[in-house]
């Protein structure tokens, strides 16, 4: 095994982290934690009325401190919580008006951090680093 392969793990990881940290520093203005803002737009692109459980495997944490962030974001406004139409032990997470016009702001401040993160990145070195990505995650999925 390349010294590169051995590498690519933990490349992946300090990428990704370092670009949230980012972005996080960039949506602290906004009155935003970090994980405010995933779950905002964790339900801004997976849809309204997300039951909990499946949201806080989306964001990899455990149920009870999904629970408490929700919590707080439901006593500011940017979430309500429904009892779901489907199972009467699951609730379902939705998103505010209040909520919509900040994901806005936030989808600007991502796409002006991601303008400049891969300014120097060439369309065929992210078209190779998607197929590679995306075939990694295919492999782990079967495994």
């Amino acid at each position: 095994m390349s010294a590169n392969q051995e590498q690519l793990g933990m490349a992946i990881g300090d990428t990704a982290r370092c670009w949230r940290n980012l972005l996080n520093e960039r949506l602290r203005p906004l009155g935003l934690s970090q994980a405010r803002w995933m779950v905002l737009l964790l339900l801004s692109k997976r849809g309204d009325g997300v039951v909990q459980k499946a949201l806080a495997e989306w964001l990899g944490i455990e149920g009870p401190t999904l629970v408490r962030i929700l919590d707080r974001m439901t006593e500011d406004g940017w979430i309500e919580r429904r009892e779901s139409a489907t199972d009467r032990r699951a609730k379902t997470v939705h998103l505010t008006q209040q909520s919509c016009a900040i994901i806005k702001q936030i989808n600007k401040v991502a796409a002006q951090l991601r303008r400049e993160l891969l300014a120097d990145v060439t369309p065929a070195d992210i078209e190779a680093c998607m197929r590679v990505l995306q075939k990694i995650k295919h492999t782990a999925g079967r495994l």
